[in-house]
This record gives C-alpha cells, structure tokens and sequence, in this order.
C-alpha cells in the first residue's frame, strides 16, 4: 500500500480533474459507493471461481457476526446501488463513473498495489452496440485528453447464453487434451472456469490457448450481429482496434463485448493493461434487481500516473508570486499581503519563519515560483515595489495595491529549474 505526498499527488488531482470533465461531457454522473460491502455481493456477481473471491478479497467479520469484504472492484457496488435506489424507475438510462479506492490480496505486479485505485465507468438501460461504441470512445479521449498515445484498444465478444455453452464444451475438450501442458493453477482452472486459461500469463499456457477454439467462430447470430455493428460504430467514430479472440477479462459476469486498453510502455514490464470492461446484461437480474442491461469499464489510477511519470511533464502548480520580507517589521505586511492577494486569486508562497533575506531567495528559487516581490521598509512606506521574474529579465515595477492585476498583466515564461 503506498503513501501519495506533494509532488506526485498533482498528477493523481490532473488524472481525476481530467476524468471528471471529459466524463461530464459525455453525461455520466459521478457516484460513491461504501468501501466494504457484503461478501455475497462479490461472490454472486464477480464469480466465486474467480481469483479474485476465491484468494484476494480482504474479507472479515464484523462484530454482528456479518460477512464483509473490502471492495475488490467497482462494478459490483455500482450495480448494487443502482438495485437498492430504484433508479431504473427514475430513468430509463443511467450513466454514472466513480473513482476510488479498491483492494486486492494479489501478486504485486508493476503499477498495482493492494490498495489500489480505480477510475470507472458504467452505463445501464442501453444493450445496444452504440452503447459500447460510445464507452470506448469515452475512454479513447480520456486518454487522449491525457497525453497517453501508445495505448491500443483490444476487443472481443465472449457470445451469450445461447451460443457460449457451445463454444465452452469446445474449449474444455481441447484443454483436456493438452492438461499437461497447462500450469498448476490453469490445470485447477480447466475444472472450475475453463475460460480463466485465457487469462493465464504463463507463457506456455498462452501458447496451448493460442492454438485452441475461436469464441467468435462459435457466436450466434445476435451475438455476431452486435460484434459486428459495434465495430462498425467504432470505424465510424474513428476509434482504432484489434480483435483479439483469446481476450476474456477476469471476471465471470461478462457477456458479448468485452475490452481492454494495453500500454506499450517499458516503465510498466510485463503488466501492460491499464484498464478495460465488458458487457454485463445479466448481472442486475442475478443479483435480485430488474432486467438492466449494462456496460462498463475501469482503469487502474496507478498505471496511468507510472505512465505519466515517465512522460516528464511537470503537473505541480507553481506559484504565481514568492513574497520575501527585508526585515521583521515587514513580517506582518508581508502576511497580510499574502493572504490578500490569495483572495484575489493567486497561488502565493510566504515563508511564515522570516529569517533571512538570503534564506527565502532560496526557497524562492526550490519553489519555482513566477515571480518572488521583496518587500521591505522602503517598499512599505512608498506603496511600490519590484517583481523578479524567477526565469530571468527585468524587474517589474508594481504598485503594492495593483500586484494581481501586474502579475496576470505578465506573459507567461518557461518554469526555472528548481534548486538542489
């Protein structure tokens, strides 16, 4: 689990801040949901054959005896607010994105934490492709929005109720025939959820399921009709993919589409997806609630900074203005001055200690502030005083009730190397 302290936290606020606008215009609400909610909510929905309910969940009891888990995902607690608000008698679609954290007892992996964060989205009411299309497209200029380019986007239809049995005895028949090819795990797997050997990153059991059955060979014609339609709507959208047939995702409560985004970035190794999603039109019935459709995604906050990180853009807010005092007579003025010119709106910087002059001209300097206005005796008395521009030039003579206006007035300049 990890501490986040300024310097790095300005890249988690531009994350958020970025999602939350880019998600505002496509019309998707924001909601927070409960950090631990009831076991079965997780077992019934994500699956109970799945890693993550059958070894990662933090689960405990409580002191009434109740069966609780610390959320291991977004979906689920979404879904389950949506049944207990009645919100499909409210509206007929609903669009609604959260962020937060989540937790996992898992294998550490690059980028992902036991606890970790999530940005998600999920969009009930629609089973149309465009539904799909629209998401994905969403995600696309999120990440667009963000400045991450390499990121392609995988796809896949996993068929429904009537044609995925089909397609499952397949693949169980051929995965019987190659057991002793699979891992230990993926050999425990082809007994409880076949389809989890998709999933394995062990490179030999990749290699035994890139030979195996097709999933989109075995579509039926609704099924393939929607896979169809979607990838239309994606050319139509300008949203580039690849169809990726062995693409299953991990979880149990997925129905024809499903998604990923993969990251072709070395800073994250071997664990490349940075988020992705599915459809899911049977869970809200499975969990007791109406006969919605849905679909929805989530991405990991964590790998989308990591990748940010290493694209050396600088997120931290300089401060507009560094006010030094010349004397402690000075310190009271300076203070007053500082908070004035905060209400005015300016990111201001002061030195609450004092000491000396050549003292705060440094933490000037390791602020990277635009300008740094000394103000002393003589400043004082005459109402006026200088601007250094911290990046070089000349200073800037400014009335002392006139320092906002001044400072917007300034073109900006390149942010100076911060001091050792």
């Amino acid at each position: 689990m990890n501490d986040l302290l300024p310097g790095e936290i300005e890249i988690w606020q531009f994350v958020e801040s970025t999602a939350r606008t880019l998600f505002g215009r496509f019309g998707y609400g924001e909601v927070r949901t409960p950090m631990v909610e009831d076991t079965a909510l997780f077992v019934r929905s994500v699956g109970e054959e799945t890693d993550i309910v059958g070894k990662e969940m933090y689960t405990f009891e409580d002191k009434g005896g109740r069966s609780l888990s610390l959320r291991p995902e977004g979906t689920a607690p979404a879904a389950r607010a949506y049944i207990e608000h009645s919100v499909n008698n409210q509206e007929p679609v609903s669009r609604w994105f959260y962020m937060g954290p989540m937790f996992r007892y898992e294998r550490m992996q690059t980028g992902r934490y036991r606890q970790f964060y999530q940005i998600g989205a999920e969009a009930y009411g629609a089973k149309e492709p465009a539904q799909d299309a629209e998401l994905m497209d969403m995600v696309v200029q999120f990440l667009e929005a963000l400045g991450l380019q390499e990121v392609t986007l995988n796809i896949n239809s996993l068929g429904d109720e009537n044609c995925r049995p089909v397609y499952h005895a397949k693949l169980v028949e051929y995965l019987k025939a190659h057991r002793e090819e699979l891992c230990a795990d993926c050999q425990q797997r082809l007994e409880r959820n076949p389809l989890r050997v998709l999933d394995c990153k062990n490179e030999k059991c990749q290699s035994v399921a890139a030979a195996g059955p097709n999933v989109l060979e075995f579509l039926c014609e609704p099924c393939r009709a929607h896979f169809n339609d979607l990838q239309r709507k994606l050319e139509l959208l300008g949203v580039r993919y690849v169809v990726n047939h062995r693409l299953v995702r991990g979880l149990d409560y997925y129905t024809r589409t499903v998604f990923e985004f993969i990251a072709a970035h070395p800073a994250l190794r071997t664990a490349s997806t940075v988020g992705g999603g599915g459809r899911y039109d049977k869970m809200m019935k499975g969990l007791g609630g109406p006969d919605v459709p849905a679909v929805g995604f989530a991405m990991g906050l964590d790998r989308l900074v990591l990748l940010l990180k290493e694209s050396g853009k600088t997120f931290a807010q300089r401060p507009d203005l560094f006010i030094a005092v010349a004397d402690e007579g000075s310190q009271d003025e300076g203070l007053n001055l500082a908070s004035r010119l905060r209400r005015e709106g300016l990111k201001v910087d002061f030195d609450t200690r004092g000491g000396s002059l050549k003292s705060q001209m440094k933490r000037a300097d390791k602020s990277g502030a635009r300008f740094t206005l000394v103000l002393g005796e003589q400043e004082r008395t005459s109402g006026q005083a200088k601007l250094k521009p911290m990046a070089g030039g000349e200073p800037v003579p400014v009335a002392l009730d006139s320092v906002a206006a001044t400072v917007r007035a300034q073109p900006e300049a390149p942010a100076p190397a911060p001091a050792a």
